[in-house]
């Protein structure tokens, strides 16, 4: 598996990512969070979703990979720790755990459920949203199709792991979850910059092997050749081609 060369600039997210978050309304009310339930927000970025939990009464702990991520989200007097999503070290601690818009960036997908497994209580649930099987098709090709022009083999850089439903599924029932609901979801995203905005912020491990000077050129090749599918010709309004799996699964009492 490559290194993933991701970092996170919490005023670049906000600017060209704020979206995402906004966006996570049906995933939280999937998760149903009541007052004084204990949550584990995985992948909680800088807390935009884990701020909102703690105001409905949750007693929430986050965890992110991205330090100046959690430096932000900790500005917003939040309990959030630097950990990787694919080795939590909490055990039998929550009532649930919740991920919006995370699980995609964190490989093994195995060891993640395992790691949830770990922290929830016996009946706790983890609910979840993040990227399925087909998301941003459209964009990766045209930076594998961008790379291969150079030489490069864009598909070992690819950072992100889109599942299936039955994937998926099979994953958390062989962990011990017993699935509740689980689907995916397109939707096409309207993005508040240009397509730049959001490749910058996304697609950082596309462009590791390209030298400094030669990134802004191939981020124009990129949307040129995304325009004519993602760029509202009229309006200048550019789409992401988003597809999102929600899911719901539960740890048995016993």
């Amino acid at each position: 598996m490559p290194t993933t060369t991701q970092s996170w600039d919490p005023d670049g997210y906000a600017r060209n990512a704020r979206f995402v978050s906004d966006l996570g309304a049906p995933v939280v009310e999937l998760l149903a969070p009541q007052a004084g339930e204990r949550i584990l927000d995985l992948g909680c970025g800088d807390g935009a979703l884990t701020v909102k939990l703690a105001a409905m009464g949750c007693d929430v702990v986050g965890v992110d990979a991205s330090a100046p991520q959690v430096e932000a989200a900790r500005r917003l007097d939040l309990d959030v720790r630097v950990a990787d999503g694919a080795r939590l070290a909490f055990d039998a601690e929550f009532d649930a755990v919740f991920s919006n818009a995370a699980i995609h960036w964190m490989k093994p997908p195995d060891d993640v459920i395992a790691g949830v497994w770990r922290a929830l209580r016996p009946g706790g649930r983890f609910v979840a949203e993040f990227g399925g099987y087909g998301c941003v098709e459209t964009i990766k090709r045209a930076l594998i199709d961008a790379l291969r022009r150079r030489g490069i083999d864009g598909d070992a850089l690819n950072p992100w792991y889109f599942p299936t439903v039955e994937d998926y599924s099979a994953r958390l029932a062989r962990r011990g979850f017993t699935v509740r609901y689980i689907a995916l979801i397109p939707r096409p995203t309207p993005l508040p910059t240009e397509i730049n905005g959001w490749l910058e912020t996304f697609a950082q491990s596309f462009m590791a092997p390209l030298a400094k000077h030669d990134r802004a050129g191939f981020l124009d090749e990129v949307r040129e050749a995304l325009r004519p599918k993602l760029c509202d010709a009229h309006g200048g309004k550019w789409l992401a081609d988003y597809v999102r799996l929600r899911f719901a699964a539960d740890k048995p009492r016993a």
